[in-house]
């Protein structure tokens, strides 16, 4: 569809959406890039300072699952909203919130678990394997704390009733993004749970 039919609203909304899939596109290439990193050092070094046993942390797994469940109450709240049914919609939001919160909390409690294995990010007691884990997951975290924030937008947007059946820019993008980064924490998890097997 050309981006310069319609009304000026849907326009704006189409380049609103284009930006926020370029923004996906380079979020995707930084992300191939760190597991790119991950590969070719595996493959450069065959000495202790590389674990082939490891273990990711039980947190990183309850993690996966927590994500997962935001994801579809985030589809549920935006139904709702469609529904014309506000007050559903605010619980479905509030608990998308919170469970992205629940993702943080998990993943720290994550790295607490490495730690407690032996390992630190730097120094004498770090290792490369769990400083690559280290990194993916941090900068990860970084892009849900940016997918909680717009959250917060669309809550408080919610509020002020911005939100219908026939207006949903907002809530849209951010659930577009929030999904984006549920599905790139699965992908990451699986990469980094499988690939131990075949190093």
């Amino acid at each position: 569809m050309d981006l310069t039919e319609g009304t000026q609203e849907e326009k704006r909304g189409r380049s609103k959406k284009m930006m926020l899939w370029f923004g996906v596109g380079s979020l995707i290439m930084s992300f191939a890039a760190l597991i790119s990193a991950f590969i070719v050092s595996r493959k450069q070094r065959l000495d202790k300072d590389w674990l082939t046993n490891y273990e990711l942390p039980q947190a990183f797994i309850i993690s996966v699952f927590v994500i997962l469940i935001s994801s579809i109450t985030f589809i549920l709240a935006k139904r709702a909203v469609k529904q014309n049914k506000m007050q559903l919609a605010t619980i479905w939001l509030l608990i998308t919130l919170a469970l992205g919160i629940a993702f943080i909390f998990n993943q720290l409690e994550g790295f607490r678990q490495i730690i407690e294995s032996g390992y630190n990010f730097t120094g004498p007691t770090s290792n490369i394997t769990m400083s690559y884990i280290y990194l993916i997951a941090v900068v990860h975290i970084g892009h849900v704390i940016a997918g909680l924030i717009s959250i917060i937008v669309v809550i408080y947007n919610h509020f002020k009733q911005k939100y219908n059946a026939n207006n949903m820019l907002g809530l849209e993008l951010s659930a577009y993004f929030w999904h984006f980064v549920d599905i790139l924490w699965l992908v990451l998890f699986l990469f980094l749970y499988f690939f131990r097997y075949i190093i």
